[in-house]
């Protein structure tokens, strides 16, 4: 699909700083400062330690099935091209099923606007999910890629990780932890590229939206 840069960017990605919250026990983003410009020295330089993740990010099928690829693997092209946001109503701690949506799903990258997460900055583990049922919709309607505005599509205290476990099983890929409030149901462009991180099992995304779009231009 073309490029459209008269399209507004919508950035749908938390600030990422000491304070946005991570899984409990998950390594949190810290920053060591180095040198700093504005004492003296002749350039700042600064480390960064966090989860992989962090935020906005994708997941690799290596973080939740076994020989899965690491995110250095995946095809870039699964992270960038047309996208429909859909929202649900719906409570805390639901998976999402497929009578709970309102519209019909047309494009091969979907993202979820739930409304359960609504502070990135505090841990609130009520967030709701997504049952088997409709990543096997989701699988049926030839979705590449399936996002969230929660931080995982699981439940938080899922151990079984179900919606993981299908979206593997099917080949769909994931990002969790975008920010989709005020963002109007419909169709856009996502750019959401994760970094080459050998060997690793996810990436820290910038995620962006460009549009909307015509539904016409989802098929890419």
């Amino acid at each position: 699909m073309p490029l459209m840069p008269l399209m507004p960017l919508i950035d749908i990605t938390p600030r990422v700083s000491p304070r946005l919250a991570v899984f409990p026990g998950d390594t949190a983003m810290s920053r060591e400062v180095l040198l700093d410009i504005e004492r003296g020295c002749n350039i700042t330089l600064s480390t960064l330690r966090a989860t992989v993740h962090l935020g906005a990010h994708v997941d690799a099928p290596s973080h939740y099935g076994k020989g899965g690829r690491t995110i250095e693997q995946q095809s870039l092209d699964l992270y960038v091209g047309p996208c429909q946001v859909i929202r649900v109503d719906v409570p805390k701690r639901h998976r999402i099923r497929p009578e709970d949506l309102r519209t019909e799903i047309n494009a091969p990258r979907v993202l979820f606007a739930t409304g359960t997460y609504s502070n990135p900055d505090q841990w609130d583990g009520d967030f709701a999910a997504l049952s088997v049922e409709l990543v096997d919709l989701l699988h049926a309607r030839r979705v590449r890629l399936v996002g969230i505005d929660v931080p995982s599509v699981d439940l938080s205290d899922s151990k079984d990780l179900p919606a993981h476990h299908r979206l593997f099983q099917h080949d769909i890929s994931i990002v969790e932890g975008v920010v989709l409030e005020g963002v109007a149901q419909g169709f856009y462009e996502l750019i959401a590229l994760p970094l080459a991180l050998e060997g690793f099992d996810g990436s820290p995304v910038r995620a962006v939206l460009r549009g909307p779009i015509p539904d016409d231009a989802t098929t890419a």
